[in-house]
């Protein structure tokens, strides 16, 4: 696809990177920034179920899950700033209500209109990437703006904390807005449309249809989506017992943002160690290397822990080195894996962007909330269950290999 000619210029390499990685840390912002605020809302709006405050996370995903299949479509349609655009205020709209809340009900309702939002940036900024640039460009471009998303999670817990303190939970929400606004407000002014008016795709349902059936009959998507839900199923359930880890077995809980922020910080260095090395050994081959590695620091901690062999000094550190592992992992491979799956999708770049993302988010919530429910207050479970599913994804990796698309 050709860029539309503007007189504007459009913004250098840089800027753009720092763009998408901004549209990219708007999921990231409104899940891990509503961490500390898990036990305040609980007590205000759930005190006999406390249990239920959780919901703020996965009523969001559920969302975003929802939203991912109709932004792509809408994005080839419309084009991708105003589908990127209508989304931020979609999301500004659901934290406005998020923040009035009365009740749990509402809250979790305003949650899943935030999430419905968030999925514009997500799948939209995605076929941007793509109108511009292809194969291991496009991961380059990609791994890139994942090393600077990573510090949004490294900052959001602790920023979520400092406004709970200041402002209550309440005022988590109106951070979403404003961090919404100021993006949108950049993309608007910075960035130029990307999908000319002659590659547009009416949203019409055979088209969709058609687009998507194009989607799930290549083998390269395919294996991309299942590997992808692995990940993303081992992910969310890391996320769903992180804290309670850190706070109830190793009695870090005060500390605990400080702790996710050096996670996160060792993730944006493996997205940059990703940038660097895909060019020369391409996304096939660090993705095979990565899962292997995963497998290996996995299959240890599930034994180690499962079998009662960690000195109580080693515990906690060999606990930290394997969840920044994980979220290492993901920087070293979603965005290879999505390169993949969308090189030869370029004619139907939105459809494919919102196919690709929506199936393994919503897919990984079957594997994260299984071992969410298997936690016993140790890493164990959720140890063995990365260990099955990164093996698994590691099986189906093969149907990628370069020239078997």
């Amino acid at each position: 696809m050709t860029v539309i000619p503007t007189a504007r210029p459009a913004p250098s390499r840089i800027e753009f990177i720092a763009l998408i990685a901004m549209l990219f840390s708007t999921i990231a912002l409104c899940i891990d920034a509503m961490l500390p605020a898990v036990p305040a809302i609980a007590a205000e709006l759930s005190p006999e179920n406390p249990e239920r405050a959780g919901l703020v996370i996965s009523s969001f995903v559920l969302g975003m899950g929802l939203g991912t299949f109709v932004a792509g479509p809408l994005s080839d349609w419309y084009g991708r700033k105003a589908v990127i655009l209508g989304g931020l205020l979609l999301l500004m709209a659901g934290s406005v209500l998020a923040a009035y809340s009365w009740s749990m009900e509402s809250l979790l309702a305003a949650r899943v209109i935030m999430g419905l939002g968030a999925a514009a940036p997500r799948v939209a900024s995605m076929a941007l990437v793509r109108d511009l640039y292809s194969g291991r460009q496009m991961a380059q471009i990609i791994s890139f703006a994942m090393m600077v998303f990573m510090i949004v999670p490294a900052a959001a817990p602790a920023m979520g904390a400092l406004v709970i303190a200041g402002y209550g939970w309440r005022g988590v929400f109106w951070t979403f807005v404003l961090f919404a606004a100021v993006v949108g407000a950049w993309l608007s002014l910075r960035q130029p449309e990307t999908l000319t008016m002659q590659a547009r795709v009416p949203l019409r349902v055979g088209t969709l249809i058609a687009g998507a059936r194009v989607v799930l009959s290549n083998r390269l998507a395919l294996a991309s989506m299942f590997v992808q839900t692995m990940i993303f199923g081992v992910l969310f359930g890391t996320l769903s017992s992180v804290q309670p880890l850190f706070d109830k077995t190793f009695g870090r809980g005060d500390t605990f943002p400080a702790w996710f922020a050096l996670i996160a910080l060792f993730s944006a260095a493996a997205s940059l160690t990703n940038a660097l090395l895909v060019r020369r050994l391409g996304m096939y081959r660090v993705v095979i290397a990565v899962l292997a590695v995963q497998i290996v620091l996995s299959g240890t901690m599930a034994a180690m822990t499962l079998g009662g062999y960690w000195p109580d000094a080693l515990y906690f550190p060999a606990y930290v080195v394997w969840v920044i592992s994980l979220f290492a992992m993901a920087g070293m491979t979603v965005g290879n894996l999505n390169a993949i799956a969308m090189e030869p999708m370029g004619h139907i770049a939105g459809l494919a962007a919102s196919v690709i993302l929506a199936l393994p988010t919503i897919l990984s919530t079957a594997i994260a909330a299984p071992l969410g429910l298997a936690f016993d207050g140790s890493p164990g479970p959720l140890a063995l269950g990365a260990f099955v599913c990164i093996g698994l994804g590691l099986i189906v990796m093969p149907q990628m290999r370069p020239g078997r698309g």
